[in-house]
């Protein structure tokens, strides 16, 4: 069925205690679409600069992702600049430079308004609303957004959050967008405000889904070295999608599959710099991961007393 993605491509600097990756290929709707496409076709709209490197370009259709919907303007590629100590749950941002994405507007190609898996990545809520508008019956709507937003837009990304299926947030979002500190408080108070499923992520402790009175918990696969978590939250969310667009399955049983297949996702994006592990990653190792999963996390029930 494939799925629609619409978000930031960049280049990313960053530096973490295993090393550094200079002016490496990110952003959310690369490491998204990436992601998604192991599984499904992807469409990717976004925008880059003139200095873009053809070798990105290459990559991303090499891995069948169709890049109508990427436009490239005049003027420099959004540039992010960050390190991570040994704490790599956070980020520090050293450097942002917006270039071309500060006057993104996300136009749909004719060819993509009828998908039908949607995943609004981490821009303006109010661009979020635009792209919304321009397709026509998304199926699933998948929604990230970022602290700045919630505190800037607060409206806006309320009513974006009112729209979608799945909001794709991590814990400090979730606490700042609910107010409520206790994580089942917060759960409870943001699918309030219209939203069917909330994924909280939680890093290197996993996964948390919300949906109703059910709640699925899926941990982290435990690694033995991990260089540089930039972009695995994105990961997860395409691996997520993906696996959904793949599979039609939105029971209870398949969105906690998709899970799953997110979690794996992810857990090999930080085993390298930027896509690198992506890049020669084979969808034998996905298999074999998943069954580890499985592995980890069944047991059986309680014996009689």
């Amino acid at each position: 069925m494939g799925v629609l993605v619409v978000g930031s491509v960049a280049i990313d600097s960053v530096e973490t205690p295993f090393g550094k990756g200079e002016s490496v290929l990110g952003g959310s709707a690369t490491y998204f679409a990436t992601s998604a496409s192991f599984f499904t076709d992807v469409n990717l709209v976004g925008v880059v600069g003139e200095d873009f490197p053809e070798e990105h370009v290459a990559f991303l259709r090499s891995r069948n992702i169709d890049l109508q919907g990427l436009v490239r303007d005049q003027g420099k590629t959004f540039h992010w600049k960050g390190r991570y100590g040994f704490d790599l749950n956070e980020a520090q941002t050293l450097e942002t430079h917006l270039n071309v994405f500060a006057s993104f507007r996300p136009r749909v190609p004719e060819a993509y308004r009828d998908a039908e898996y949607l995943i609004l990545a981490n821009i303006d809520p109010e661009l979020q609303l635009e792209v919304l508008r321009q397709v026509r019956q998304p199926k699933v709507v998948a929604c990230d957004t970022m602290n700045f937003w919630i505190s800037s837009k607060p409206e806006a990304l309320k009513e974006v959050v009112a729209k979608v299926d799945f909001l794709i947030i991590n814990e400090g979002e979730a606490r700042q967008l609910s107010g409520e500190v206790n994580l089942v408080k917060a759960a409870r108070s943001i699918l309030a405000l219209g939203c069917k499923n909330l994924i909280i992520k939680r890093g290197e402790y996993g996964v948390l889904m919300f949906a109703g009175s059910s709640v699925f918990a899926a941990p982290a696969y435990p690694l033995e070295e991990v260089f540089d978590p930039t972009g695995a939250g994105d990961t997860f969310a395409g691996g997520f999608m993906g696996y959904l667009a793949n599979t039609g399955n939105l029971s209870e049983e398949g969105i906690r599959q998709a899970i799953v297949c997110g979690s794996v996702m992810a857990s090999f994006t930080v085993e390298d710099f930027s896509l690198n592990r992506l890049k020669r990653l084979a969808y034998p190792e996905i298999e074999a991961r998943y069954r580890s999963f499985k592995g980890m996390t069944h047991f059986e029930g309680l014996a009689a007393g």
